[in-house]
């Protein structure tokens, strides 16, 4: 069993900056892929962003590329996302979650989801 618990979000004008904390216990972290995803109001969850156990390897979904920043802290057990550059569009529920079963990156097939935690970027 794994447990993910989200923080940082909020509100906050466009352009302006978040970073959100993942924070994992149950398992060894340090040896599992971490994802960042995100539902907005209406719209099915999408990937954003994910990070391999070393941080050796990490994938962006396009629309972030260039203003999202995913890192881990495998001694912390923290997985992070700096936001900057934020757009109303990327107004949603973030989640982070874990991949127990792979060893290279995935964007689909997680096995355990935090419960999210709120973003609001005004325009």
């Amino acid at each position: 069993q794994v447990q993910l618990v989200e923080s940082g979000g909020g509100l906050v004008q466009a352009g302006g900056s978040l970073r959100l904390s993942c924070a994992a216990s149950g398992r060894t972290f340090s040896a599992y892929a971490m994802g960042w995803f995100r539902q907005a109001p209406g719209k099915e969850r999408e990937f954003v962003a994910a990070i391999s156990w070393s941080g050796g390897s990490i994938d962006y979904v396009d629309s972030v590329k260039g203003r999202f920043t995913i890192s881990r802290d495998n001694a912390k057990n923290t997985v992070y996302l700096q936001m900057n550059s934020l757009k109303p569009e990327d107004t949603a529920v973030y989640y982070c979650a874990i991949d127990l079963r792979r060893f290279g990156l995935s964007r689909t097939g997680y096995d355990y989801w935090g419960q999210g935690t709120q973003v609001t970027v005004s325009s």
